[in-house]
């Protein structure tokens, strides 16, 4: 056997081996779970570029939209899409990030630029605790009300 037929029977072996996994749906399964890489690869990517002084500086900006929203996809697809109903907040949060690293590692300290960026950042923090306490208030107010029962049933005055 010659060199030519071991590496067309390595090269059939590949290819019988990629189809029957194609088939079972092992290469569905893992693009449908990792998918959110596809958007966070590029948003590490523009860091790494970055900070090995690769790139300019306004490209912390994108770079942290898409690493934040990567993980907030990461989120959705692996714990199901219904947590977007109080995690939408932090899709305001990635433009504050990324104005915030733009503001801290760029070229000149902006006054403004970190005080929209931090404004962003709270203002999404608000709303996801306001999102949370919408959603879970009426749990938030049983639990309120039985340890404040509670509390009046154990420390009440004793009278004699």
């Amino acid at each position: 056997m010659n060199k030519q037929s071991a590496a067309v029977g390595v090269l059939a072996l590949a290819a019988g081996l990629v189809i029957l996994l194609g088939k079972l749906g092992v290469f569905a399964f893992i693009g449908s779970v990792f998918w959110p890489l596809l958007v966070l690869i590029p948003g590490i990517l523009l860091h790494v570029l970055y900070f090995g002084r690769m790139l300019p500086a306004i490209t912390l900006i994108p770079a942290g939209i898409l690493t934040v929203i990567a993980v907030l996809l990461a989120i959705g697809n692996w714990f199901g899409w219904h947590s977007m109903k109080a995690l939408w907040p932090f899709f305001i949060l990635s433009v504050g990030v990324g104005l915030y690293e733009y503001d801290v590692f760029g070229p000149k300290r902006s006054k403004s630029l970190g005080t929209i960026a931090i404004a962003l950042i709270v203002v999404s923090v608000l709303l996801f605790l306001l999102t949370l306490l919408w959603s879970w208030g009426a749990y938030l107010l049983a639990v309120i009300l039985i340890a404040a029962g509670g509390w009046m049933v154990w420390k009440r005055p004793r009278f004699r």
